[in-house]
């Protein structure tokens, strides 16, 4: 059998957009209310409420009505002034992005950049703050998912502090899939969203601000105001008391509601265990299969994104088409610099579970051998399963 272009893929294991948990389609079929009702409004602050709870926050988070590339591209307009000078953290693709962000809005940038296998050193970030006292904003992805890797975002965010800059933390695609929040890194603004681990469609963004960078972008006469990239506009919206700057998403706003509920009522600890372990028995078959993997060391291998090296001599968009085509799988693609190099098996939300593991080893490992390249797919499943096997359950 062959699953044809146009047919719906049986699993899609990518690094997103995830697949929804059931829950949360239903929830997006709950009736549409008029925002200026007070249901709405009431129903509005109490999601806030339960997103303020998950990211561990002390202050209030802000939600925006678009996925999170608004909230990322909202951060550099609404936080960096022309006298500011950026100090861009590059490891990927998404993190190097980021600093064309940052330039529209100051023509003062630096980077430290690094292999897109490996992670950002902190004494790195240390020495530069070091040789240039003028940095007053650092911008960091902790996950750059077009390479499954993860930057060590607490200990920067700590040397950050201690240099008084302000922090920018792009956290789409591991908050909820790992232990991190605002305020562990000390973010100022911290990015993230429901459509990543927390299983829910793309389509808002979360955004942890602390006080000062309230303040400062208050302070700011170009931070946009009126605006879909305001972030100034939405400071007071949770509130009952407050009107909408403009309409909106009812729909979505339903399904982050029963994701969050999903993820307290399941407990935190418990989902970052179930995506740890994914990703783990994930990458014990990888390398069983005698393939290799992109991240450089075990310690910077994402767990919610494994990355495989593409074997030598091969079309990465040929082995992809033959994974979906003959078993109905779908993984993602590099991007940019990675794009043709690695192969991502996303786990994320409900994907992070372990039988998932399995199934992506299976197909890939067959999908291999269609295109000629010898996989001991039976070797990697039996290590995967060994790993799931030797995990000791949390609680």
């Amino acid at each position: 059998m062959r699953y044809l272009d146009h047919e719906k893929p049986v699993i899609t294991l990518t690094s997103g957009p995830v697949n929804a948990y059931p829950e949360v389609l239903q929830a997006l079929g709950r009736t549409v209310l008029y925002d200026y009702d007070p249901a709405f409004q009431l129903f509005y602050e109490t999601v806030v409420l339960k997103a303020k709870k998950a990211m561990r926050s002390t202050t209030m988070p802000v939600i925006l009505h678009g996925e999170p590339v608004l909230g990322l591209e909202a951060a550099a307009a609404s936080l960096i002034t022309p006298d500011d000078t950026v100090l861009n953290l590059a490891s990927g693709v998404y993190g190097k992005g980021f600093g064309f962000w940052a330039q529209r809005y100051s023509p003062k940038l630096l980077e430290i950049e690094t292999a897109y296998n490996e992670a950002i050193d902190p004494q790195a970030v240390r020495d530069m703050l070091a040789r240039h006292p003028e940095v007053s904003v650092v911008s960091v992805c902790h996950h750059d998912t077009p390479s499954g890797t993860i930057n060590p975002i607490d200990e920067i965010g700590a040397v950050v502090a201690e240099h008084g800059a302000y922090l920018i933390v792009d956290a789409v695609s591991s908050f909820a899939g790992m232990k991190t929040h605002p305020e562990d890194c000390r973010a100022d603004i911290y990015v993230t969203g429901p459509n990543k681990c927390l299983g829910a469609p793309p389509g808002l963004t979360m955004m942890g601000v602390s006080a000062r960078a309230w303040e400062k972008m208050k302070a700011n006469p170009a931070a946009p105001r009126a605006s879909m990239l305001s972030i100034l506009d939405w400071e007071n919206a949770w509130s009952r008391a407050e009107p909408f700057p403009f309409t909106p998403s009812v729909a979505e706003m339903n399904g982050l509601d029963m994701a969050l509920d999903l993820y307290l009522a399941e407990g935190p600890e418990a989902v970052w265990a179930r995506h740890d372990l994914t990703a783990r028995a994930t990458r014990a078959g990888i390398r069983a299969m005698g393939l290799g993997l992109w991240a450089a060391r075990e310690e910077i291998a994402s767990p919610t994104t494994t990355a495989v090296r593409t074997p030598p001599g091969i079309d990465e968009a040929v082995l992809r088409r033959e994974v979906r085509s003959r078993y109905g799988v779908v993984f993602s693609s590099g991007r940019g610099e990675t794009l043709g190099k690695l192969t991502r098996i996303g786990h994320m939300g409900p994907t992070a579970q372990p039988i998932y593991a399995l199934a992506a080893l299976a197909a890939l490992g067959g999908a291999l051998e269609a295109v000629g390249v010898k996989a001991d797919t039976a070797t990697g499943v039996a290590a995967a399963i060994a790993e799931i096997n030797a995990d000791e359950p949390v609680g």
